[in-house]
């Protein structure tokens, strides 16, 4: 079983474990998901080399049914059929625009928003291409379990230029993409997305 394998199954142990903890009202029960919960943040802290207490303060025990986490990502094309991609501050590699959704906002909604905060353009949805969930993809191990839905949008007016928490906006060519921020998106699905984007396929799903 390699790490990718051994992550789904502690999230899943810390999921149950939260879960028991939201709905059972039994101090016996409780104390037993407060343990098989901390069992699950001891095992992340094996793998991830990250002290148990920053585990302990980053992920708080949470107070309803546990979810995964869901990201909006845009994918444009200019009329050169170039893809537009933005260069995250975190690591220093791209990804195409997106971000966690925000509650109060429709999918479409966040991802026009995300588009124009991180690299100036206003753009309208067309369709979705994918929706991706990371299990299923070699992204860097994370602690949560996460969607990732993916839009298909048209660039409707404005001037490419990076958001103030991003350190670049551009335009590439599919085979000659920039260092890939992989906790974000990935080469492979760059690829998948340009293929969905130019012919008229199903939306790509897991």
């Amino acid at each position: 079983m390699d790490l990718r394998e051994q992550l789904v199954l502690i999230k899943r142990v810390k999921a149950l474990a939260d879960t028991g903890l939201v709905y059972s009202e039994d101090d016996f029960n409780r104390e037993r998901y407060n343990e098989l919960r901390e069992i699950s943040l001891e095992l992340l802290s094996l793998i991830s080399d990250v002290p148990l207490q920053s585990w302990q303060e980053f992920l708080m025990p949470v107070k309803e049914y546990p979810t995964p986490k869901v990201d909006v990502r845009g994918f444009v094309l200019n009329k050169k059929n170039q893809i537009l991609m933005a260069r995250e501050s975190a690591d220093g590699n791209w990804a195409i625009p997106g971000g966690w959704a925000d509650i109060g906002f429709t999918p479409t909604e966040m991802v026009v928003r995300e588009i124009e905060e991180e690299t100036g353009l206003t753009t309208a949805v067309e369709r979705l291409l994918a929706i991706y969930d990371k299990k299923c993809h070699p992204h860097p191990p994370q602690p949560f379990y996460v969607y990732k839905l993916v839009f298909l949008c048209r660039i409707e007016n404005g001037n490419i230029q990076h958001g103030f928490d991003m350190e670049g906006a551009a335009f590439f060519d599919v085979d000659s993409l920039p260092m890939i921020s992989s906790d974000r998106i990935l080469e492979s699905q760059i690829e998948q997305l340009y293929k969905l984007a130019k012919e008229d396929h199903p939306v790509y799903f897991d």
